[in-house]
């Protein structure tokens, strides 16, 4: 790996230059910041952890901790934008945790509930 510095619009970056990246068996030198290098790899949400995905009111909670699910079946139904979304389970299992309450307002992302 060579370091290598470039200029743009008078600022400084550092850049790592790799030159074995194969696709279609041709060989190709790319140039990737080192901003990019350091990045997390991709982490995959668990399937069994549900989230919420816009912020809204959770208005009721179909399920409790330790009931059995079946893949499909209502978890939770929220309100958000005026409109009534319902979560359904992923999955056959068995709720581990429900971390909301009914009425409890929710942010985009919060996870909701767990099921193993």
């Amino acid at each position: 790996m060579e370091e290598i510095e470039e200029k743009t619009n008078s600022e400084e970056k550092d850049y790592s230059i790799y030159q074995d990246i194969n696709i279609d068996n041709i060989l190709y030198s790319t140039i990737i910041p080192k901003k990019n290098q350091e990045k997390k790899p991709y982490k995959a949400i668990d399937p069994r952890e549900i989230y919420v995905f816009i912020p809204g009111t959770i208005l009721k909670i179909f399920v409790e901790k330790k009931d059995k699910v079946k893949k499909g079946e209502k978890l939770i139904t929220f309100q958000a934008m005026k409109m009534d979304n319902v979560l359904l389970a992923p999955m056959d299992g068995v709720i581990e945790n429900v971390f909301v309450k009914e009425g409890e307002n929710v942010n985009k992302s919060q996870i909701l509930i767990k099921i193993k």
